[in-house]
């Protein structure tokens, strides 16, 4: 038995093969990844049970290569994490977003279709293909709004979002169409070991330990939900072992904050664990910068759904998980 992983080398699908790894669970797991900027081999060392890794290397908009994984691999699942994510990239350059996340979906899909076709009724019964997304696809919320639901509608604000908003809705068109037994996760923002030093958490981190000004975007009041990266990797293993075909579950953490008091919080933190050398506290570096064009105001997850049906609920609170975030960045530095 297997399991093919895209985009394993990253940030969320690199603590996803740790996880699935140490579950000591008897399949092998093939991960395909492009290693662009987002995604490192570093971040796959060590690994337990290692015998039961395959990496490789490869877009998962090559259809042959992709083909080939599935005829020589035969998996039961497909977990897709490829993607480009981040906003600012997407606004600099829509291109790549497109590509990626939704010409190369699309591929997925249409490989995982045909493969489907030829399994005989007892392996279609179990076969999955896992797509996992974001909730920035339902949009902005205002400051009272109740928290999005699964049949929150999408309003993807930019070029990230809406290719993810469309890669959702290939996910979905191939499982009424055509009975590709799908799933779909939209999660909210993660944290956690590992992560691209461009994003917020680890690149306050960073700029925090070289007494470097820590940017804000605006005036730091957009709100978000953080989950951090292990339970969210949880979440999906419980969704692609109990979750019901052809359903989407939203995966929060229960922890909205202002992305201001997200910096406070990992200064008040490494003031406690790595005081600077002047005696001043971290928070004197923090700089309010201009606003990234179309900021949402702020994302929260229901996530009543995955906990009532599947009863899965995270393990950390924010400080709990940015303790584990900080004593990582500072073991790896």
């Amino acid at each position: 038995m297997s399991i093919i992983i895209t985009g394993g080398a990253g940030f969320i699908g690199s603590n996803f093969v740790r996880l699935w790894l140490s579950k000591g669970l008897n399949e092998t797991i093939v991960n395909l990844d492009k290693l662009t900027y987002a995604g490192s081999l570093e971040n796959l060392k060590d690994l337990p049970n290692s015998d039961q890794y395959v990496f490789v290397k490869g877009d998962i908009g090559d259809e042959k290569l992709f083909n080939q994984l599935l005829n020589e691999y035969k998996p039961r699942a497909i977990l897709n994490f490829a993607a480009e994510s981040h906003v600012d990239r997407s606004i600099d350059g829509p291109a790549e977003f497109i590509k990626t996340n939704i010409n190369g979906t699309f591929n997925l899909l249409e490989c995982a279709r045909k493969y489907y076709s030829t399994l005989d009724n007892n392996l279609k019964k179990t076969f999955r293909f896992l797509h996992v997304s974001t909730d920035e696809v339902y949009g902005s919320l205002e400051l009272n709004d109740p928290a999005f639901t699964e049949n929150h509608p999408y309003q993807p604000n930019s070029p990230y979002s809406a290719s993810k908003a469309s890669s959702d809705h290939l996910v979905r068109a191939y499982q009424h169409t055509f009975g590709l037994p799908t799933l779909t996760t939209n999660c909210s923002n993660n944290y956690g070991p590992f992560q691209n030093t461009e994003k917020l958490i680890p690149l306050v981190i960073h700029n925090a330990l070289k007494e470097i000004a820590l940017p804000i975007y605006g005036d730091g009041k957009n709100i978000r939900d953080w989950l951090y990266v292990t339970d969210h990797c949880e979440a999906i293993m419980t969704v692609l072992e109990t979750g019901r075909v052809g359903e989407t579950y939203n995966v929060g953490g229960n922890t909205e904050k202002t992305n201001l008091d997200v910096v406070t919080t990992i200064c008040e933190t490494l003031d406690q664990v790595k005081p600077r050398t002047t005696g001043k506290p971290y928070k004197d570096l923090i700089t309010f910068v201009k606003d990234r064009p179309g900021h949402d105001k702020r994302y929260a997850i229901n996530a009543n759904k995955i906990s009532s049906e599947l009863g899965f609920s995270p393990k950390e609170n924010f400080s709990s998980g940015i303790k584990k975030t900080i004593e990582f960045y500072l073991k790896d530095l």
